[in-house]
């Protein structure tokens, strides 16, 4: 297939779901993760639910970058955007995001501070550029799919003597999240990963290689249209029936074993492994996050405005935690399409496009549940 409207046709859809009906053994049940909140937004978006068999189960998991990012982060990151001098730019998802007491960076602009929304790193260089007299933070989040650009521009910016250009660095790393939600022992019972396709196209399928040695789970690569995640589903399917597990690319298209080297060196040279990083829904784990090399010090907000790190609690009624680690459905917490909508989110994970919570309310899967 190559083109776009082939990856969504409707009976080729059909036939594969009457497939996968045909080979899941009707006794037992499947309980499928797909980590990526751009999967969940697919199978929202096209219903895949309400295609498969009722004992496969799809459960939401963390991949959503700004769902996973802590208040207390997003706190010091409202603190620098109110100090003066500063330009915080930040990717537009990002600014609706309640922090402590439901403040925002959308709330510190209307107090005053200098606050722009971004689409790409790039646009944040240019700020540097053309504001010589301000100090411009690019407030980086994201998993490996969007380090490596962050990498290039503190390159560039080292390159081009911008003192005025640093990073406030929350670049977080896929595996150990994948290890914290399988290692937990009141964690989700799953058996098998739809691995994630973006991350994956940096990092290749080969990082994925402890689960099923480690877990006796498989895992399967999987691109993003409703045929990808389905074919993925099958092939999940296959390997629990035949009693094995290995990792498994279903995005071949796109993704290799070893990943992308180029991009993978890039990190290398501009991040190293944080000791440890707090996330939402799963805690402290420990080297799960990047921060900025030493020979890149001077673009490193954190060493340069040194925030305070503040301790803050979610929303009380809050079930983004939850939901982020697989133990709950958008429409288990009462807040959920009532005080919770993506005109007025409690939460992160109806402010993303990515997060559960939105993509449900989105599309109106939990009107039929």
């Amino acid at each position: 297939m190559k083109y776009l409207d082939e990856f969504r046709d409707g009976g080729l859809a059909r036939g594969l779901a009457a497939a996968i009906a045909r080979e899941v053994d009707p006794a037992r049940a499947y309980r499928l993760m797909e980590f990526c909140g751009g999967h969940t937004h697919a199978i929202a978006r096209y219903g895949l639910t309400g295609l498969l068999p009722a004992n496969i189960q799809l459960i939401h998991g963390p991949g959503c970058p700004v769902c996973v990012l802590p208040v207390g982060r997003l706190q010091m990151a409202i603190e620098l955007a109110l100090r003066p001098g500063v330009i915080l730019a930040s990717y537009g998802d990002m600014l609706r995001v309640p922090g402590a007491g439901g403040d925002s960076l959308l709330a510190a602009r209307a107090r005053g501070a200098d606050v722009r929304m971004v689409y790409a790193v790039d646009d944040a260089l240019a700020l540097a550029r053309r504001h010589p007299q301000r100090e411009v933070v690019f407030f980086a989040i994201g998993f490996e799919t969007t380090t490596p650009p962050t990498a290039v521009a503190i390159r560039r910016a080292a390159a081009e003597g911008l003192g005025n250009f640093s990073v406030f660095c929350n670049h977080v790393l896929t595996p150990p999240a994948m290890a914290a939600i399988l290692d937990a022992p009141e964690g989700t019972r799953l058996d098998g990963i739809i691995g994630p396709a973006h991350v994956s196209t940096v990092i290749g399928t080969s990082p994925y290689a402890f689960v099923p040695e480690r877990h006796g789970k498989p895992v399967m690569v999987a691109g993003f249209e409703p045929l990808d995640v389905l074919h993925a589903v099958r092939l999940l399917v296959a390997q629990l029936g035949a009693g094995h597990a290995t990792v498994g690319n279903a995005y071949t298209r796109v993704v290799a074993e070893h990943g992308n080297r180029k991009a993978q060196a890039l990190m290398d040279e501009v991040f190293t492994v944080r000791e440890q990083f707090e996330w939402r829904g799963l805690g402290t784990l420990a080297h799960s996050a990047l921060r900025i090399r030493e020979c890149y010090a001077a673009f490193d907000a954190e060493r340069r405005f040194a925030p305070a790190e503040v301790a803050v609690t979610e929303h009380k009624g809050c079930e983004c935690p939850a939901i982020l680690r697989g133990a709950k459905q958008p429409q288990d917490c009462r807040l959920f399409g009532g005080a919770c909508t993506p005109e007025h989110p409690l939460g992160a994970c109806m402010v993303s496009s990515e997060g559960a919570c939105a993509a449900h309310y989105l599309y109106g899967r939990w009107r039929a549940a």
